[in-house]
């Protein structure tokens, strides 16, 4: 317990707030709460020291690489594997605290890529990065529930979504689909769930909100056909998947920036939009689509598993409480493939949609109080405003009046806001 916390205490108990005996107890109780929760710092601490023993072991074996037999080469590439695997094995049977099992579990997945890469230089073994990325992956997945290890779980997603940005989009030779990276994903996420249920507010749950989102936009490219036709629509309606994922009950009592499924869903959305609002990227939609198989397919299951989650938070919190961000890539889908060709219509259709996004942002601000939301939703229009002076004739005058209202927006809104609470509190 803090030394902070427990001068508080002093304080309350000098006050008379509380009784010297209540403050005894209230201290035991957070002491023996405290007992049984793994030291963070420690834990971090513990697998930076795995990686820095992992790259020093390396650096020495690499200093005199040339100098040794190939048998000799061949057993020091296992060398960090049976280390590992040690280590690993000690942490479970013996039941080892988490610090140990992120240790552990850090060295040997590290290990494990070592390993393979060794063992392919010295017997010349050909392949790519992305098999290569592919064999580490699948070996170290079982790691994640054999050690419940978050620094595994964390290093399995960013591996996986390189492996399907190599093979999907850097490696022209092949140019792959990488349908192996939503079997890694898939993987991961009971582990996900399991910490997501025992303390959604941890610090592992929020890490994981924001990797899982990020490797998803990352991976999506590699998913794009040739064409390129339906890459947008894709992108909306994935920003608009995580947005909803971001609106389910689990993470109602989570702080917005805990919540990046969310913050990316929206930022996501809104940026992607944003563009719609010009008309040079509507001159450059084909009058007739040429679609690819590949997009079609995967733009179709987007879209059936983005409606049920959006169904299904319909079905738990009713219609109401569905607001215009949730369904902002049903809208976008209909002007796209409907609207395309009739001129003006779909410019300004997408620029009104971008509008009541911000003015939708600036209502949800306001009835939780959340300054941060009501100035995203008010730099929204401010945006769209500032986009609008590109493409359009207006004078000087007009723009500078048109800044003049949004400063003035900006500050009575704000001001509004701060009253309003202030009267609330009291």
């Amino acid at each position: 317990m803090s030394s902070k916390f427990n001068k508080e205490l002093q304080i309350l108990v000098r006050d008379n707030v509380i009784s010297p005996e209540i403050s005894s107890k209230i201290e035991k109780y957070y002491a023996n709460k405290a007992e049984g929760k793994p030291n963070s710092l420690f834990m971090i601490f513990g697998v930076f020291g795995a990686l820095l023993i992992g790259s020093g072991i390396i650096l020495m074996l690499a200093h005199n690489w040339d100098d040794f037999s190939r048998l000799t080469k061949t057993i020091l590439a296992f060398v960090p594997l049976v280390i590992g695997q040690a280590m690993a094995g000690f942490s479970i049977l013996k039941n080892k605290s988490n610090t140990w099992k992120e240790a552990s579990g850090t060295f040997l997945f590290f290990s494990v890529g070592a390993s393979i890469s060794l063992v392919s230089q010295i017997y010349n073994i050909p392949g790519e990065l992305g098999s290569f990325l592919l064999t580490w992956v699948v070996l170290c997945l079982p790691l994640i529930y054999l050690l419940r290890s978050h620094a595994v779980t964390l290093l399995v997603i960013v591996t996986s979504t390189y492996y399907a940005v190599q093979v999907g989009v850097w490696d022209f030779r092949s140019h792959k689909t990488p349908w192996l990276y939503l079997i890694f994903l898939l993987g991961v996420i009971p582990h996900y769930w399991n910490i997501l249920k025992r303390n959604v507010s941890g610090n592992a749950v929020t890490i994981f909100n924001w990797i899982l989102p990020i490797s998803v936009v990352v991976a999506l490219s590699a998913f794009v056909g040739n064409g390129d036709v339906l890459g947008f629509v894709m992108y909306i309606i994935m920003f608009g998947l995580l947005y909803n994922i971001g609106r389910l009950s689990v993470f109602k009592e989570l702080r917005t920036l805990r919540n990046g499924f969310l913050i990316i869903g929206s930022l996501g959305s809104v940026i992607c939009l944003m563009i719609f609002t010009f008309r040079w990227i509507w001159e450059d939609v084909p009058d007739q689509f040429n679609y690819d198989a590949q997009e079609v397919y995967t733009t179709i299951v987007l879209a059936i598993v983005t409606l049920s989650v959006l169904g299904y938070a319909t079905f738990k919190k009713g219609i109401r409480s569905i607001n215009l961000f949730q369904i902002a890539f049903i809208i976008f889908g209909l002007v796209y493939f409907l609207l395309s060709s009739t001129g003006i219509i779909p410019v300004i259709l997408m620029n009104l949609l971008v509008f009541a996004l911000g003015m939708s942002a600036i209502r949800i601000g306001a009835n939780k109080f959340n300054f941060g939301i009501l100035n995203y939703g008010l730099l929204i229009i401010s945006i769209l405003i500032i986009c609008r002076f590109f493409d359009t004739g207006m004078s000087f005058v007009i723009r500078g009046i048109l800044f003049v209202l949004v400063g003035a927006g900006f500050f009575l809104t704000n001001y509004i806001m701060l009253k309003k609470q202030k009267v609330k509190k009291q």
